[in-house]
């Protein structure tokens, strides 16, 4: 029986191109080539400028980040294998050079496409430009890469959010990807705006139709194609540190509002399963379904829902009161209020918090900021607030269910030292210590608050933690007066009419 290649022994002078980089997945990916597949080839990153900053700049300051650190610090001769190519999904032939271009069909045999934008409140123009034209894009220049073996399109869990149970197989969109990019490039912001509803369809936004049209893109495209699937993508479990994390997106933002006293009520049905995967298991998943469309050289693709499903379940309310326990211990910095508040899963009842709690609050205390000279911002803030929990509040509360062997034959499939370096299984993770270590991360790595600010962040806690508790009482007493004045002089009233009447 001839034995399989190893993920390393297959990646061996093997030239990668990845797009999406410089974004929060793409990071620990390329780092983890890097370390782990150290006979690799080079790895080509398209990159775009971005914000008067070259594609070489953007290089630079990559390669100083977390990820790379210990690449840096112990194999610095690893990073001549990165080489940008200026470039753009977004752009017909992805704005290639003809010499990058020739570069790249001569050493190019696997392609990781991470490029996206995964916002949620993303107008239908922009995510059908980015997620699905760019991918059509990426594709047609695949096409032409002579020694291409392995294509890997990262999708999401949640881009066919009118199924009951997510099967690791393709699903036909209601309409065709070749429409919707027509229909972006021919109508005006005017038109386009009143048909967005009729065509997002059973989707809760233009994300997930953009994502859920690019796998179409991919499914029909003819290529060796792997389609992965991550679920919520969040703080890393081992690599490149534990808790590693860089940006606000989904529940990091929600931690950090909630964290700093903005945030206290969530809608959320919190017996449902939160399906959480941390960055650097799902990097490994998608290294690894590289590596088996590679071996496997089929022209069908392969799917794998990289999900937890329940293998090491967590609940919705195990989740948050865990972080908020942690939270409190390990504060941020700046705090708006003293942490409170809850999850309910009645609309209603978050409704009625949002107003009392979050809106009411923000337009009393916005005069009296403006009133000491400076710029009112609490309106504006609950505002963006109540819009980022409205688009959240879909995937809080559904309960879903995400069907992942394909991922469970994939780790098996691997040798015992691939199973150990490519690590994927959950079943392995104490959630109460990662999401420890997730609040650490976040503090670090998001905040940039040293630990150094711990002991004086936990006496701020103290402090706001007093007069929380002084403001409630106020408030209590506050309407038990404003009950007893409604209340005492109706009573006296029908007092002084009995008396009448017995007299």
């Amino acid at each position: 029986m001839i034995r399989e290649p190893s993920i390393p022994e297959w990646s061996k002078n093997r030239g990668i191109l990845v797009t999406g980089a410089t974004g929060f997945l793409g990071k620990v990916l390329v780092a983890k080539l890097l370390m782990s597949c150290p006979q690799g080839g080079n790895i080509y990153l398209l990159v775009r400028e971005k914000r008067g900053q070259s594609p070489k700049a953007r290089l630079h300051t990559l390669i100083q980040q977390e990820p790379y650190r210990v690449v840096r610090e112990n194999h610095p001769e690893r990073l001549k294998r990165l080489v940008v190519i200026s470039g753009d999904t977004t752009v017909e032939g992805l704005a290639l050079s003809p010499e990058d271009k020739d570069r790249l069909m001569k050493d190019v045999s696997v392609v990781f496409h991470m490029a996206a934008n995964v916002r949620f409140d993303l107008s239908l123009r922009a995510a059908i430009n980015m997620n699905t034209k760019g991918t059509a894009n990426l594709i047609k220049v695949a096409k032409q890469l002579p020694n291409l073996i392995s294509l890997i399109h990262v999708s999401t869990a949640y881009c066919h959010c009118g199924q009951t149970r997510l099967e690791e197989r393709a699903y036909a969109p209601n309409m065709s990807p070749e429409f919707a990019i027509a229909a972006v490039d021919s109508m005006s912001d005017d038109l386009l705006k009143p048909v967005e509803c009729k065509l997002l369809a059973h989707q809760p936004n233009t994300y997930a139709l953009s994502k859920c049209l690019s796998e179409d893109l991919m499914v029909r495209s003819g290529l060796p194609v792997g389609i992965a699937r991550p679920s919520i993508v969040i703080a890393s479990w081992k690599e490149p540190a534990p808790g590693w994390v860089d940006n606000l997106n989904g529940p990091t933002g929600l931690i950090v509002a909630a964290g700093k006293g903005v945030i206290r009520s969530m809608h959320c049905k919190s017996e449902y399963l939160a399906d959480l995967m941390p960055c650097d298991i799902v990097a490994n998943a998608v290294i690894a379904l590289a590596w088996k469309v590679g071996l496997e050289s089929s022209c069908k693709p392969i799917f794998v829902n990289v999900t937890e499903s329940g293998r090491n379940p967590i609940t919705w309310a195990d989740a948050l009161n865990a972080g908020r326990r942690h939270a409190l211990s390990n504060p941020f910095s700046g705090p708006l209020w003293y942490p409170g508040g809850r999850f309910t899963s009645s609309a209603v009842l978050h409704w009625f918090a949002v107003i009392c709690l979050h809106l009411l609050p923000a337009y009393l205390l916005d005069p009296l900021i403006y009133l000491s000279g400076n710029k009112p911002f609490l309106v504006k803030l609950q505002g963006r607030v109540s819009t980022g929990l409205s688009l959240l509040q879909y995937y809080t509360t559904k309960e879903w269910v995400f069907l992942n062997d394909t991922l469970r034959d994939l780790q098996d499939q691997l040798s015992s030292e691939d199973r150990a370096i490519f690590f994927m299984d959950t079943k392995d993770i104490c959630w109460d210590d990662y999401l420890y270590e997730y609040i650490l991360g976040i503090r670090k790595y998001c905040l940039k608050d040293d630990p150094s600010t711990l002991p004086r962040a936990r006496r701020v806690f103290q402090y706001l933690y007093i007069a929380d508790r002084i403001l409630r009482i106020v408030f209590v007493g506050f309407i038990a007066w404003l009950l007893y004045s409604w209340f005492a002089p109706a009573r006296a009233g029908t007092a002084s009419i009995i008396e009448m009447q017995d007299s």
